[in-house]
């Protein structure tokens, strides 16, 4: 059974985004050993799952980084993995998506159940709304939380409120270069 990977860049304060939704996050770290980690990353799993605000954001830098001349070697070999990686969309008010997307109108928590039992490699999950659909479904098995140094303040937390603890269990803790501190955790009731 594949697993569904949650995973975000996070403020110290646990913020995934500033109180403006529509403004870029750039207060976000990378360099490129961080970036190769993503593109080591891409090798296990099969799809992306977003949720419309983080397909946007993504879908309107990402598809031709490649193209700009100013940009790293490692961004535009991550730009052109992304372009490529199929994507499935949630989104009931996207009217189309691009960039070997699907959209999925109804129901994410049937969805990625029924992606969960089919064979293949994981699914890596971004933003926090599709989130909070799938984590009290017991949907996601593995929790990746890229810590930023920085303090926001306020916006979008990673992790919404729920009604029951969620347990988990250290899995990895990685530092990059950058500062970005990567904190890497299973559910208890699942094994490494």
């Amino acid at each position: 059974m594949r697993k569904v990977i949650y995973s975000h860049m996070v403020s110290l304060d646990g913020f995934i985004e500033v109180d403006d939704p529509n403004k870029a996050p750039d207060w976000a770290v990378s360099d490129e050993e961080l970036t190769r980690h993503f593109i080591d990353l891409e090798n296990v799993i099969d799809f992306h799952l977003y949720g419309r605000r983080v397909y946007q954001h993504l879908a309107a830098g990402w598809p031709n980084a490649d193209k700009n001349p100013s940009v790293p070697e490692y961004f535009a070999e991550y730009a052109r993995i992304w372009r490529n990686k199929p994507k499935i969309v949630f989104s009931r008010t996207l009217q189309q998506v691009e960039w070997n997307s699907r959209l999925v109108r109804d129901n994410p928590g049937d969805e990625i159940a029924k992606l969960k039992e089919e064979p293949g490699k994981d699914l890596l999950l971004f933003g926090a709304n599709l989130a909070s659909t799938a984590m009290p479904l017991g949907l996601i098995d593995e929790y990746r939380a890229y810590v930023n140094p920085v303090v926001l303040g306020g916006g979008k937390p990673m992790f919404p409120t729920l009604d029951d603890v969620l347990r988990l269990r250290l899995a990895e803790t990685r530092t990059f270069g950058c500062g970005v501190v990567l904190l890497r955790y299973s559910r208890k009731d699942e094994r490494q």
